[in-house]
């Protein structure tokens, strides 16, 4: 697996270089609408492109998975990625964006790397062999527990979003236990600093798979557990995701399931 890892940190370093080539320049990009609120650029494909070639050049019959090309192929071997995540935060010069490339085989998450352009940080995982930034081992404090916590959440931000009267209330209950929330805008630097300990726990509805394929990776190779939100089905095919430390994941989890 570690040629796999090998693989993605190149195409996400070559992403990187082209996401902050353009960062100074945002307001001369040409900025697509998606759909409500969800914004692509150049920049997006560009990067997403620069991704896929790394990966055509070393693995040409392996299947993609990109948030700007959708699926590309058939192959037990999935990669999954997204060039810039934090779109919205790119074009307003908040530098809290990132490329997440995530490795899946055989269903299973396999490698992960998330890379922070803006501050030159590498977060990776390999399945069964545990987390980093950079070169520092990752762990998180299976005791952690939630009163006083710091807590990562995004927004139900889409149009006509099901959850939000939901997340509403489980944004008021957290509120009553926790130290306070933080709404950074990157689903995949969230994964990322929860791992590192830069946040104690995490929730979020509606995510794509690019948005935490590899970031899910992290926090489980750094001793965190990641389970769903909700009833209807397994965060990776639902979107809907609890992330933390074992003590609080249960707890959160609790609190949060309590609302729906």
């Amino acid at each position: 697996m570690q040629a796999l890892l090998n693989t993605a940190v190149k195409a996400a370093h070559a992403a990187g270089d082209i996401v902050m080539r353009y960062s100074r320049r945002v307001h001369n990009l040409d900025v697509r609408t998606k759909a409500r609120n969800e914004y692509v650029t150049q920049v997006d494909i560009m990067a997403e492109d620069v991704i896929v070639e790394t990966i055509r050049e070393r693995y040409p019959d392996h299947a993609i998975l990109g948030e700007e090309g959708g699926q590309q192929g058939e192959h037990d071997t999935v990669w999954i990625i997204d060039p810039l995540d934090g779109t919205t935060n790119y074009l307003h010069g908040m530098p809290m964006f990132a490329v997440s490339i995530g490795v899946q085989v055989k269903g299973r998450m396999e490698a992960g790397v998330v890379y922070d352009p803006a501050r030159t940080e590498l977060f990776t995982a390999v399945r069964g062999s545990g987390a980093l930034l950079d070169d520092r081992k990752l762990r998180m404090d299976p005791k952690k527990e939630l009163a006083g916590a710091l807590i990562g959440t995004g927004f139900p931000y889409r149009e006509n979003d099901r959850w939000m009267d939901t997340y509403l209330k489980q944004f008021r209950a957290v509120m009553r236990v926790a130290s306070d929330c933080r709404r950074p805008g990157s689903a995949a630097l969230d994964l990322s600093y929860l791992a590192a300990g830069r946040l104690d726990g995490f929730w979020e509805f509606g995510l794509e798979p690019w948005d935490y394929a590899a970031g899910a990776l992290i926090v489980r190779e750094a001793g965190g557990i990641v389970s769903s939100l909700t009833d209807d089905g397994d965060f990776m095919e639902t979107g809907n995701l609890i992330a933390g430390p074992l003590k609080l994941h249960g707890e959160l989890e609790k609190l949060l399931h309590a609302q729906l």
